[in-house]
Parts: C-alpha cells; sequence; structure tokens
C-alpha cells in the first residue's frame, strides 16, 4: 500500500557526510517503491529541480536559518576567543542546531497528515522540534521514527558532556516518538534505560547496485592504504599511528581523504610528504573506487562500542583488507603484517547485505 512519508533531516546530498547519505538514500528508495516522500532540508544555493524529477520525490526548505555557525579564522588571540565563544554557546544552548527546533515544531503545525514522519539526528534538535507537538503529533502522522545516528546525551566521541538540563529534551522526544531507530545493537547503551523497549536497530543503508569497483589486479609497486573520514583528538586520533609510520625506514604511501587538514598539519613537521598524500573528499562513488585499489584501508575506531563509524560499510563494499587502529593502543606487529601484505588481523564486516538500502527501507516500512 502507497504511503505519505516525511522525512525531516538537516543532511542531504550533495553533502558528503553520514547523515546525509542516510537521508538521501532512504528517501531516494521509499520513492522508487512507490511512496510519496517529502523531504524537509535546508536547500541553500543548490538547485534540487532535477533531483525531485530523478527521484519523484518533494523536497522542501526549512527556509532562512538565522543561526550561523562561528567562523574560526583571524589572529592567533581571535581564534581563541571565537573558539571559547563557540564552545560555550554550543554547551550551554546548542547553538547554532537548537534553531531546527523551532523550524520542524513551525513547519508540522503547517503540513498536511502523514502516514509515516521519519526524523533524523543528527542534531538532535529535529527530535526536539517534533516533540514540542506533545499529544498534537498524532494530528501529523499514524508513526513516528526518531532516527538516530550517534547518541547525544550518552555520546562518549565528545570530550564534553551534555548539560543536564539537555536530559529534559531527550527525555521528552524519547516519550513522544514511537520508535527510536539506530544503527547497530550496541548503539542502544546511549540511551535511557526507561525507552529501551522503543528502540529497534535499522543501520546504515546504501544503493549497492549505484556502487563502482575496481576489478582488476591490485598492482601497487609499494604498500598503499588510505582512510577516508574525521579525526577525533584523543578518540579517533592519528597521532600514534602517523609516529609509528615516521619510525620506519621503509617504502609506502598513506593517502588521506579528510576536510581536517589543519588536525593532519600539525603533524606535517614530522611527516614524509612523499609517503603521506592528504586529498580533500571527493564525491562518495568515486571515493569507493578509488579505495578498492588499495592493497588495504586504515580504520581508526572510536574507543566505544555505542558508536560505530559507518565508513566501515564502505570499506566492506570496496572488498580490501582493513586494519582497524585503536587510540592508545597501537599493535606495530599487526601493522608490520598489513605491510607485509599479510592481512589476517583485517577487520571483518559481517552480512553485507544488511546495509543495502532495499533491507533498510523494508525495516523502516515495517514499523508503520
Amino acid at each position: 500500500m502507497k504511503k505519505r512519508i516525511l522525512i525531516l533531516s538537516a543532511s542531504f546530498f550533495p553533502d558528503n557526510s553520514p547523515r546525509s547519505f542516510r537521508t538521501t538514500e532512504l528517501a531516494k528508495e521509499l520513492s522508487r517503491q512507490g511512496h510519496e516522500v517529502v523531504v524537509y532540508i535546508s536547500k541553500g544555493m543548490y538547485d534540487y529541480k532535477q533531483f525531485e524529477v530523478t527521484h519523484k520525490l518533494t523536497i522542501k526548505d526549512y527556509g532562512h536559518l538565522y543561526f550561523k555557525q562561528i567562523n574560526i579564522t583571524g589572529n592567533s588571540v581571535y581564534r581563541l576567543l571565537k573558539k571559547i565563544l563557540n564552545r560555550t554557546l554550543l554547551q550551554f544552548f546548542e547553538y547554532p542546531d537548537i534553531e531546527y527546533a523551532f523550524k520542524v515544531n513551525s513547519i508540522l503545525r503547517k503540513e498536511s497528515v502523514y502516514d509515516m514522519l521519519i526524523s533524523i539526528a543528527v542534531p538532535h534538535s529535529i527530535h526536539w522540534g517534533v516533540s514540542f507537538l506533545a499529544k498534537n503529533i498524532k494530528k501529523r502522522t499514524a508513526i513516528w521514527i526518531a532516527d538516530c545516528g550517534d547518541p547525544f546525551m550518552f555520546c562518549d566521541t565528545s570530550h564534553f558532556k551534555k548539560m543536564p538540563y539537555f536530559s529534559v529534551l531527550e527525555k521528552r522526544f524519547c516519550k513522544y516518538a514511537d520508535y527510536i531507530t539506530v544503527p547497530t545493537e550496541a548503539s542502544k547503551n546511549g540511551y535511557f534505560r526507561q525507552f529501551q523497549n522503543k528502540i529497534r536497530v535499522i543501520p546504515q543503508g546504501f544503493n549497492f547496485e549505484d556502487i563502482s569497483i575496481y576489478s582488476g589486479e591490485i598492482k601497487n609497486t609499494i604498500p598503499t592504504f588510505a582512510y577516508a573520514g574525521s579525526f577525533i583528538p584523543k578518540k579517533r586520533d592519528p597521532k600514534e599511528f602517523f609516529d609509528y609510520l615516521y619510525s620506519l625506514k621503509r617504502e609506502f604511501k598513506f593517502i588521506i581523504y579528510t576536510s581536517q587538514h589543519e588536525m593532519i598539519n600539525k603533524h606535517w613537521k614530522i611527516l614524509d610528504k612523499r609517503k603521506i598524500e592528504l586529498r580533500q573528499y571527493i564525491n562518495r562513488n568515486e571515493l569507493l573506487y578509488n579505495l578498492s585499489k588499495m592493497d588495504f584501508l586504515v580504520n581508526f575506531e572510536n574507543n566505544t562500542v555505542i558508536q560505530t563509524p559507518s565508513k566501515l560499510i564502505d570499506y566492506a563494499l570496496t572488498k580490501r583488507p582493513v586494519l582497524s587502529v585503536t587510540t592508545g593502543s597501537l599493535n606495530c606487529d599487526i601493522v608490520n603484517q598489513f605491510l607485509d601484505g599479510n592481512y589476517h588481523q583485517s577487520t571483518i564486516i559481517p552480512n553485507i547485505q544488511i546495509y543495502n538500502i532495499k533491507n533498510v527501507a523494508a525495516k523502516f516500512l515495517s514499523l508503520c
């Protein structure tokens, strides 16, 4: 039966981020299966007309966002002051993402009735905006699913704990949501115990048919490996790995796709630029093709079981061995094994089909 589905998100194509992929792939697949899909995002300057025609869905705009991200630029003093201001506003007010709560609430009061509402975090303020409707949510949708990539109150990858008063907002959205979806079984531990019965595991999903992978023989003349993604100081931190690579007296090529060049540049003095190549993010499909030509890939673990890097799904799709590195406990013997072409310690991502967007969409629909 055809359903009317409303999706609320802050990230969407052409952004390169896990939440963007979550929203974009899910919306496209639900539409492909014949459902009426409406997506709310912040459009910015991108023209979605052709995207809407191609994928047979509707994309609406939240409208102008007044709260802006603080631009951390200027000399050392101004940069420090801006960093302090940015952290203070984020810590105490969830600025600038708190604005989504008010935008979402305003939009829902004007929207028509849907069979299913899927709100996608981060930011969690999108969930908060839905919860502001309280019991009136049922006047807008039969089922509300609050989809969470990472936990909020019990997030383990941040150095700063959330202010206790935000637990009121977290408990409120958990109370009114019909279901809370998380990407892994271990993710359940990131939420208050009294809402565990509402949690369902629905992993990240991708369209496997869109992916182009190199199928030829890997013929790199020296060990060539890559990492694609972000870093978190002291959590998903490359320093120890860099230090060890620097100590090696052998040839290799390590390619890094990241937007955090500033963090890498802190280590640049000790890095051999002939061995380490820093690149900007590229289109996901192009990235996967490039990664599939590597000897192996590097995964910097989150140091928590609650949050699992979604890049492991992409890595599995490339069919390349994966070297997992844990900050603070680098196993140099395993690194050497990989450099020697011995991949017996490769991280295994089982049952890759659970990440097929067709199966992921079916799981969402089963909740309606």
